[in-house]
């Protein structure tokens, strides 16, 4: 099943730790080794994972260098009423027809996005911002340890995707804002006080946003 486009990996964090070393090769780079042979993995190759965070019992935490391959880490809440209507709405009507649902991109137009995203602008002065929201993150009382520079390399790609989908060919310091507490969020790790307070990362996040000044 990894042979894929896109490969998603249900409750991750219920898959045993032999299995989550294997993906590991996988999401870094790009080819799984079977009883000593390896094999290459489709150039457009992307792992999305979901985990409860309410159910420990019979979980195996992700360890901080898994975390770290995922670009980002977004937080699903209960949809409000109207999309939660609509969600049933869908199911009920899907039922009813038997409707699959249809592709909207094919690999070529993908493959096209990637490249066209790639070449988005990021002036000298945003990839310092970038740094200097890292480092940052290291110097924290409440953090025991930072986000690493693989961190900084995916706050910049997700924001020229951002930038992208906005309708630009450039980056701006409001883009990095946008993507970096979920770039950030899975890549830093409390300190046990910390923890035991109950400190949000995110607001530890949004805290260092504001103390570095902006570029102009």
């Amino acid at each position: 099943p990894v042979f894929t486009n896109v490969l998603l990996a249900d409750e991750i964090n219920r898959t045993p730790a032999k299995t989550q070393a294997a993906l590991l090769e996988a999401m870094e780079e790009k080819q799984v080794t079977i009883q000593g042979e390896t094999f290459l993995l489709p150039d457009l190759f992307f792992v999305a994972a979901t985990q409860n965070p309410i159910e420990y019992e019979g979980t195996y935490p992700l360890p901080e260098a898994q975390q770290d391959r995922f670009m980002m880490k977004l937080i699903v809440d209960f949809p409000n009423l109207e999309a939660e209507t609509q969600v049933l709405t869908n199911v009920i009507n899907e039922a009813k027809t038997g409707q699959m649902p249809v592709s909207l991109l094919t690999e070529a137009s993908l493959s096209q996005v990637k490249k066209d995203v790639k070449g988005v602008e990021i002036k000298d002065s945003v990839k310092q911002y970038i740094v200097e929201i890292i480092r940052k993150t290291r110097e924290q009382e409440a953090v025991q340890y930072g986000a690493s520079t693989r961190a900084a390399i995916a706050i910049a790609k997700t924001a020229q995707a951002w930038a992208y989908l906005a309708g630009r060919d450039y980056v701006t310091p409001d883009d990095v804002k946008q993507v970096v507490r979920p770039c950030l969020r899975h890549r830093i790790l409390l300190s046990p006080y910390a923890e035991v307070e109950g400190t949000d990362v995110d607001n530890i996040i949004a805290s260092i946003v504001g103390t570095i000044p902006v570029p102009r």
